[in-house]
């Protein structure tokens, strides 16, 4: 288990434990199997970012608290330098950089994508809001549904992330914006 995973998989118990709600009670919450949720706060599964937003919805915190064990501080605005956000590592192949992690109440999320080329797709996820990709490297193949769509650099798609979706780098690493609004 990465040391990350670790210990956002602490965090999520201890808070758990803080408030006094069982694991049952955030399962239920959350809508997923209670042997699922198990996984992730004993480390042996990785998270999915959706999952994480949805725990840290269901216990009263920013994902940010989750992920970085600190609680966002700038309520005017925030300002994160190149290659200073936070790194969300969720899944195979994809590298999440966490751009507003420090702004107190945000309403979307804005992250930097890197992913690398695979030759198996990555899973595909869904999640509550909207999302938006803006693709600044490469060429990447994003699936919403059954419909695949290539996007080059330059290229954007705002779309429901309820119906299941996931992007794919055809044959470089690929950089894009993603912006979820949950």
């Amino acid at each position: 288990m990465n040391e990350q995973l670790k210990q956002i998989a602490h965090r999520i118990v201890e808070l758990r434990e803080i408030l006094e709600i069982d694991a049952a009670s955030v399962a239920e919450g959350i809508g997923i199997p209670l042997d699922e949720y198990l996984s992730y706060e004993s480390g042996e599964a990785d998270i999915p970012i959706s999952a994480l937003y949805a725990v840290s919805g269901f216990l009263g915190v920013d994902p940010t608290e989750l992920m970085t064990g600190e609680a966002p501080r700038m309520a005017d605005y925030t300002i994160v330098r190149g290659g200073r956000g936070v790194a969300i590592e969720r899944y195979p192949g994809y590298g999440f950089s966490a751009l507003a992690y420090n702004f107190i109440g945000r309403q979307m999320d804005p992250m930097l994508v890197d992913l690398a080329p695979s030759d198996h797709p990555p899973e595909l996820v869904r999640h509550g809001g909207q999302e938006f990709n803006y693709v600044l490297e490469g060429d990447l193949i994003l699936t919403i549904g059954s419909k695949e769509f290539t996007l080059h650099a330059g290229d954007s798609a705002y779309f429901n992330p309820s119906i299941w979706h996931g992007q794919r780098a055809i044959d470089r690493p690929v950089r894009f914006i993603t912006i979820i609004n949950e």
